[in-house]
């Protein structure tokens, strides 16, 4: 299918069916996807959390207003930020960009030095609202690979961060989650199942300036 087909047939699952399985190899490519996904300066503040247990999806289905794809899915994918980007985060970004592209010293250290000094100006609650922005970001990437890539999907932020964080230890990895995506395969008898699409028509949605 090309891309624009992908999209028409992707649709936020309702009801996965809990005996199929993705493949190790459909797993890697969502976490390369997510790894490749552009952030802001590429300083990647963001974790990816791949769950295959159904024990513990299982205690996501409270958490999550009893939303049963958490469970039902065959992987839980829990997008999560970082509390904080600190100087050392933003020196680590330049080492790796010298090591992987062998950038000179002298190339990276100015910009090095500027990112540095705005987040210093910045507080913690405007560092984590920009991460949350490029989860969403990657949420958005990651659905649309699955589209391609003929995985079911679910993006939910109907869920109690709080107990997610919780069941999760997330406390201790200096990490919140904001955005659930439950990937696995569509049930015959999901209801929104071969349901047409309802959209704006193009000439309502999109804005043209010539």
């Amino acid at each position: 299918m090309n891309i624009l087909n992908s999209l028409e047939w992707r649709y936020a699952t309702k009801k996965f069916d809990p005996s199929k399985k993705l493949s190790n190899q459909q797993i890697e490519t969502l976490k390369k996807a997510f790894n490749l996904t552009a952030t802001s300066f590429g300083l990647q503040p963001l974790k990816l959390i791949v769950i295959q247990n159904k024990e513990l999806q299982e205690k996501f289905v409270e958490a999550s207003y009893y939303q049963r794809q958490v469970a039902d899915a065959s992987h839980l994918l829990v997008l999560c930020i970082e509390n904080n980007t600190t100087t050392n985060d933003i020196k680590a970004y330049f080492d790796l960009e010298i090591k992987t592209r062998g950038t000179s010293e002298e190339v990276v250290s100015t910009f090095r030095d500027q990112l540095i000094g705005m987040y210093k100006n910045k507080s913690n609650e405007e560092i984590q609202l920009s991460a949350k922005h490029q989860a969403y970001i990657t949420l958005g990437n990651l659905m649309t690979v699955c589209a391609v890539e003929k995985i079911d999907a679910c993006p939910m932020e109907g869920f109690i961060p709080e107990k997610v964080d919780e069941l999760l230890n997330l406390n201790a990895l200096n990490l919140k989650s904001v955005l659930l995506l439950p990937v696995g395969f569509r049930a015959e008898d999901d209801v929104m199942n071969g349901l047409k699409k309802v959209r704006k028509p193009l000439s309502e949605s999109v804005l043209e300036i010539q």
